[in-house]
């Protein structure tokens, strides 16, 4: 039998219908990748790194997996083009359906050619620390060695965040 992990992993999209890729993508996590524990609320937030009109809709779920690392991007790469994601590497950042980020998973530290982790800018973005700060504040940064809340309280980062109201 594979171990259970626990992986928190970042959504997030500014395109058309912002609140039903969330749910959409819940809905596949829940189903191709294992039981979600817990939700942080939805936080509307200023792009970060491009201008655009339309700001993102971002929440972190914790996710209880069988997946291995690996297989587990792969499988949110799948989740992330089934519903709508359109990659363009040349261009850098842009508007989205859906992005689908692994933060953590365990403690661990993982450093290949397709996937680090923990992700490498999330201590720079608090589009990414308040939601965690909000279900996981005492969760410790295996790298630097930091509660998400002494990350937060650190970060420079100075875009709009605020929760959203339906």
């Amino acid at each position: 039998m594979d171990s259970i992990n626990i992986a928190y992993i970042l959504l997030g999209g500014n395109i058309e219908l912002r609140e039903k890729y969330l749910k959409d993508a819940e809905n596949e996590i829940a189903k191709h990748i294992g039981n979600i524990i817990v939700s942080s609320s939805i936080y509307e937030t200023e792009s970060w790194g491009f201008e655009t009109e339309t700001p993102f809709l971002n929440k972190l779920i914790k996710v209880e997996t069988g997946l291995q690392p690996i297989v587990l991007l792969d499988k949110l790469l799948e989740i992330e083009k089934s519903l709508g994601r359109k990659r363009n590497v040349a261009t850098g950042y842009s508007s989205r359906t859906l992005d689908a980020d692994i933060i953590y998973y365990n403690s661990e530290i993982i450093n290949s050619p397709s996937l680090t982790v923990p992700h490498p800018r999330l201590h720079l973005r608090n589009f990414v620390l308040v939601p965690l700060c909000e279900i996981a504040g005492l969760f410790i940064h295996p790298v630097f060695g930091k509660t998400s809340l002494d990350l937060f309280n650190g970060c420079s980062d100075t875009l709009k965040i605020k929760k959203y109201v339906q």
